[in-house]
């Protein structure tokens, strides 16, 4: 079974993100991947693995058991939207949940500057 689930790491913005500072998904009648994953990570910081939150955000809504959509590859969290557009990083702590942490605030900056942490970059929009 794959698995998208980091431990120690820290996944800031993509590199031509064009949020300054971090924003909340719109809400639509149905609601986008991008709302999902923020209504989850928001209300629950570290609650949920990256596991969880792909699988809740991409998986469930399309009626696909969680073996059955793992038995393959998923994308990481480096490329849900919220990463590329909306300007938030996410910070997988040693047991792999996940938080949000906007890209204009002290926690983010220190958490990009942590040797200890894996630093990894969100996944660009477009080829550079």
């Amino acid at each position: 079974m794959h698995t998208t689930n980091n431990h120690d790491t820290f996944t800031s913005v993509a590199p031509d993100c064009p949020a300054t500072s971090a924003e909340v998904p719109p809400e639509r009648a149905t609601p986008s991947v991008a709302r999902l994953q923020y209504d989850l990570l928001a209300d629950a910081p570290y609650r949920y693995t990256s596991d969880d939150v792909v699988y809740l955000s991409q998986g469930e809504r399309r009626g696909i058991d969680r073996d059955t959509f793992f038995s393959k590859g998923q994308p990481c969290l480096r490329a849900s939207p919220l990463v590329k557009r909306y300007g938030w990083g996410v910070h997988h702590d040693a047991q792999g949940r996940v938080a949000l942490v906007p890209v204009e605030s002290a926690e983010y900056a220190a958490l990009r500057a942590d040797p200890a942490l894996q630093q990894r970059e969100g996944m660009r929009s477009s080829r550079a």
